[in-house]
């Protein structure tokens, strides 16, 4: 296996505060090897100089849809599966791109898409994918018009990709054996009303006590785990008291919520950067008036959030949940939290506590012998310019991934 070893670097390993001089990094095939604060004698080994750049861990976005080409979701059904395919594997690259390494994908993605960027048919990040969100009638996950009738789902255009409908225990536990079936690695449930959905109230509670149940019941017996969109604190709570593992979106999370999360040792992943580019560029790209409106609502929220969360000690992870060609605003979502974190915290969200998501622990988001080879070579300190995560990774010398150079202009 080929090793290479990085050297005349910064190395930040978001446990600590800032970077730090003077270590170098051995990389075995897909694995770290050795960090040490003394020079690494290899005698097979590549050598990199960073030239004094920072050497940090691949980002992970906890919150992203590889398959959700379109702003408005209901256009998705006239994009047939090649299409989506095809598109699909453009919007993977330029995650890799922008140093995301690895990503939960929140809904859409199945395990072909995840095959085929594992056998290096592809470009793209690790995906950990959630299959077909279920949902129930109605809700966050039913995009049919109010005059179409009742109908089995598609199968032949990208929007059956969006969401699985489910109605009662029995129903949502069929589905969610089906989604562990296909492959995913976490089952994700709609449990609140949603912005781009077209008809359902933020505050809509869209899962019974006893769906809930019998989703996290069937993942829990298939070594997974279930996710919960919901906004509002009832839906949190009903999610969490019923044994979800992650809360997605939670804008209008209040104290005793938040306590309530991290006192079961929960996890939130918050996605900012998609109100504000939704506000911007939403109506253009086919957003209806009733949906921009929601869109403002949970904006006005979101910043709060991430201080309740850090007040209870809630467990916060980077996403970015944008769809379409939104999706080029992945990296901003770090200036987004800038304005009520530090670098370094937000940094850490995004590699340490996205690795808890993905239950990664010890193996992405840090630097010690058997974690992964995601690397990223920085043009600067991220934790003094957070900015330099931003600009489709423009400032990034080396992305490494699973031991591969994926980009290098340091050789």
């Amino acid at each position: 296996m080929s090793q290479v070893l990085f050297r005349g670097m910064r190395l930040l390993d978001p446990r600590w505060d800032e970077p730090r001089d003077g270590y170098e990094v051995l990389i075995d095939g897909s694995e770290i090897k050795e960090v040490a604060d003394t020079p690494i004698r290899s005698r097979s080994a590549e050598i990199l100089d960073c030239g004094g750049r920072t050497l940090m861990p691949g980002l992970i976005d906890c919150h992203a849809h590889v398959f959700l080409s379109e702003v408005s979701l209901r256009a998705l059904e006239s994009v047939p599966l090649t299409l989506m395919t095809a598109r699909a594997a453009v919007l993977a690259r330029a995650m890799l791109d922008r140093g995301f390494t690895t990503v939960r994908d929140a809904g859409g993605a199945d395990w072909g898409m995840k095959q085929a960027i594992e056998d290096g048919l592809l470009a793209g990040p690790r995906l950990f994918i959630s299959g077909q969100p279920i949902s129930v009638t109605g809700g966050h996950g039913d995009f049919r018009r109010r005059t179409d009738a009742e109908s089995s789902p598609p199968t032949s255009n990208a929007l059956r990709y969006v969401s699985r409908i489910a109605d009662g225990p029995d129903a949502v536990r069929a589905a969610a054996r089906e989604q562990l079936r296909q492959g995913a690695d976490q089952v994700k449930i709609m449990c609140s009303g949603g912005v781009a959905s077209p008809y359902d109230p933020l505050e809509s509670l869209q899962l019974t006590p006893e769906e809930i149940g019998a989703a996290t019941s069937e993942a829990h017996s298939f070594g997974r785990y279930v996710l919960a969109h919901a906004y509002t604190p009832e839906a949190m709570r009903r999610a969490v008291e019923n044994g979800v593992r992650t809360i997605e979106h939670g804008n209008f999370i209040d104290d005793a919520t938040a306590t309530l999360i991290a006192t079961k040792k929960r996890f939130l992943v918050a996605n900012l950067v998609t109100y504000v580019a939704m506000k911007e560029r939403g109506a253009a790209l086919g957003m209806t008036a009733e949906m921009l409106a929601k869109n403002d609502r949970v904006l006005e929220a979101g910043l709060r959030s991430l201080e309740i969360c850090k007040r209870a000690g809630v467990p916060v992870g980077y996403g970015s949940d944008l769809l379409g060609s939104l999706q080029q605003e992945q990296s901003r979502e770090f200036v987004v939290r800038s304005e009520v974190l530090s670098p370094i915290e937000i940094i850490r969200q995004a590699t340490l506590v996205g690795a808890e998501i993905v239950r990664e622990e010890n193996r992405l988001g840090v630097f010690e012998p058997g974690a992964r080879a995601d690397v990223l070579v920085v043009d600067g300190d991220p934790v003094r310019d957070l900015a330099l995560l931003l600009d489709q990774g423009a400032h990034l010398s080396v992305i490494m991934q699973r031991g591969r150079f994926h980009k290098n202009l340091l050789s």
